[in-house]
């Protein structure tokens, strides 16, 4: 078996578990001191990888905003922020979108076989664009981002990401903060969909440290033997 780099999945939800509220108005979960904590994150990772759901609804831009974290990254012989990943079935992303147009960062698209051609077309010039199998295979997928330099991955979303990479149990370590307030609306987006999860009652899930950042809790857990070793590196 190939390597794959060190995988955190890093996420913000409500107390009853949603990533989202059912509008096209984005719903902050966080607040100001924990979107330092995130980009310090950011900045300490090789690539950043979210859904094509997410490219499309929150149109991020994924990258470290601090100059100093930026500068401090090209200064260990990195470039100022990670690489962006992206994956897709079906290859239906904007080429203007914040992802592809926002800084000099790498960007990589893994997308099916079947529309590889076809979003080479749309996002060559922008974009590599790399064939991820049929469906997308995420062990595939990490294994070819280490191939390419990554040791450090942070996953950021959407739900169906964070379901995919835990349900095949390739998280080595989970960022969980929980916003004080409920959702209350079945249409929003979750956390994780319905899976098969390696931790359940038989096996649970390491909380590592709880961390209080004003009115948001971040929950850590250790997720696969790596954890200790990645820890003791300082990260």
């Amino acid at each position: 078996m190939r390597e794959r780099p060190y995988v955190l999945l890093s996420c913000s939800m409500s107390i009853d578990g949603y990533l989202d509220g059912a509008t096209d108005e984005r719903l902050l979960l966080s607040n100001a001191a924990d979107f330092d904590r995130v980009d310090a994150v950011r900045a300490s990772c090789d690539a950043i990888l979210v859904g094509a759901r997410t490219v499309r609804r929150d149109n991020p831009r994924l990258m470290v905003r601090t100059q100093a974290r930026r500068d401090a990254r090209v200064a260990r012989g990195m470039p100022p922020c990670p690489i962006k990943v992206t994956v897709t079935e079906k290859a239906k992303l904007d080429p203007a979108a914040a992802f592809f147009t926002a800084g000099d960062a790498e960007k990589v698209v893994y997308c099916a076989s079947p529309r590889v051609e076809h979003a080479r077309t749309l996002f060559g010039e922008v974009a590599t664009v790399v064939d991820g199998g049929m469906p997308v295979d995420l062990r595939q997928v990490t294994e070819d981002l280490h191939d390419r330099g990554v040791s450090r991955l942070m996953v950021e979303g959407g739900g169906t990401i964070h379901t995919q990479f835990l349900t095949a149990d390739l998280a080595d370590e989970l960022h969980l903060v929980v916003a004080p307030f409920f959702v209350g609306d079945s249409r929003a987006s979750r956390f994780v969909n319905d899976g098969d999860f390696p931790w359940n009652p038989g096996r649970r899930a390491k909380l590592a440290d709880v961390q209080q950042i004003g009115d948001v809790v971040l929950l850590r857990y250790a997720l696969s033997p790596r954890f200790d070793s990645a820890d003791q590196e300082g990260r």
